[in-house]
């Protein structure tokens, strides 16, 4: 009976759901970038390119079959190098990576917006210390 109550108390730490929420929204994240690299960047980089698709670069390991797409490659059973899928792999992890920059970057701003004090602090008054001093002169003079 410990164990099951020691695993609840665990898994309904704040820590661990903050980083579940985390792992979905991530998740979430991870497919917009994919579409962002795949349907807006990849064809402009294509294009520059001359229409190459990186998706379909690949090397035939296998035979001297000649194969117009990495997919007929893999369909037909073939050993492939496929280092245009890495290239693929390589542009999203850059733009998760810059994305997680710029959002950070704004969240430091934002928290040093909110450090920075809108008014000049009043200047300190005299310590606890300060002030027993000045009592204990006061009544010695009497």
């Amino acid at each position: 009976m410990g164990f099951i109550k020691e695993f609840k108390e665990f898994a309904m730490k704040g820590n661990v759901m903050d980083m579940a929420v985390g792992v979905i929204i991530g998740g979430a994240f991870g497919k917009i970038v994919t579409s962002l690299v795949n349907d807006v960047l990849m064809p402009v980089i294509g294009l520059a390119t001359g229409g190459i698709d990186f998706t379909n670069l690949f090397i035939n390991l296998s035979s001297d079959e000649k194969f117009s797409t990495l997919a007929a490659a893999q369909e037909a059973g073939a050993s492939v190098f496929a280092y245009g899928q890495f290239i693929q792999n390589i542009v999203d992890f850059l733009i998760v990576a810059f994305c997680i920059f710029l959002m950070l970057k704004g969240i430091n701003k934002l928290n040093r917006k909110k450090e920075e004090p809108t008014e000049p602090a009043a200047p300190a008054g005299p310590t606890q210390e300060e002030l027993l001093a000045e009592i204990r002169d006061l009544l010695k003079k009497q």
